[in-house]
């Protein structure tokens, strides 16, 4: 028991998490915008090594100080894997910033690469456990089993393209999207059965989205004591492109494998 409770509090980082130091600039703006800097300092840039360079291929969440949540989609095998953190803009030089190797990662059992059956969610050990400063922080995770009620408003993050084929911003952006419920998500006319109890949906406006290179980050949303738990992981979007009208994004419902999460840290 005492175990468990240590290990709760630490994942969930119930001591220090989901309240940065420069909070994030929140609105109700239509589409996209540039975050404030560090105003998301559990969000990483997971990187993949090529020719001796580095590149961005996907978001993540800093879970614990050595533990990264992402989705399994992002994850090949051929791979050598790092995490930026502290990170604003990917191609200057910050300071405070860290790039840490990956030393082990753990895919969930069920997945099987069909976005649409979901369990898109892994994690990642970092080599070396990092010290939290004002632009590294921990997120926090939901209670185990939240659902968020239709139109709860959140906001997807990411290095993702800024529209279908679009470029790749350099600076961190943030979305704001309205959670649709799974009654309505799953229905005809939206995403049907390729949506699962497991999965969230946010956005379906036609206008934002996350997009190519935002897989793997959080959907961010904010809780009744003010802190921001990542209630999902960005999974999948519409086959024809990244903001179509009743095709909302599609993320991994974080507070389904809170066991799972638990039990992986345990034993790693």
């Amino acid at each position: 028991m005492i175990r468990t409770l240590l290990l709760s509090t630490l994942v969930a980082g119930a001591l220090s998490c989901g309240d940065p130091t420069y909070p994030p600039y929140v609105t109700r703006v239509v589409g996209g915008e540039e975050a404030r800097p560090n105003s998301w300092p559990w969000q990483v840039s997971l990187q993949y090594s090529s020719n001796g360079k580095w590149y961005h291929t996907c978001g993540g969440s800093l879970i614990a100080n050595n533990w990264v949540l992402t989705a399994a989609h992002c994850i090949s095998s051929s791979r050598t894997y790092r995490v930026g953190l502290g990170r604003h803009n990917l191609y200057v030089a910050e300071s405070g910033t860290l790039a840490v190797s990956v030393s082990h990662i753990v895919v969930h059992p069920d997945w099987n690469s069909k976005l649409s059956e979901g369990n898109d969610i892994a994690l990642l050990k970092l080599a070396n456990p990092v010290s939290l400063t004002d632009k590294i922080q921990l997120a926090c995770l939901p209670p185990a089993g939240t659902i968020l009620p239709n139109n709860y408003p959140c906001y997807v993050t990411g290095w993702g393209r800024l529209q279908t084929n679009g470029a790749l911003p350099d600076v961190l952006q943030q979305g704001r999207l309205l959670v649709v419920d799974y009654a309505t998500c799953s229905s005809s006319g939206w995403w049907g059965s390729s949506v699962k109890t497991n999965m969230i949906c946010a956005g379906g406006d036609g206008v934002i989205s996350s997009c190519n290179g935002d897989s793997g980050g959080p959907l961010n949303c904010q809780a009744s004591d003010g802190r921001w738990e990542v209630h999902g992981i960005v999974s999948f979007g519409y086959i024809l492109g990244c903001n179509y009208y009743h095709k909302p994004s599609v993320f991994t419902r974080v507070s389904n494998y809170n066991d799972w999460i638990n039990s992986v840290i345990a034993n790693n």
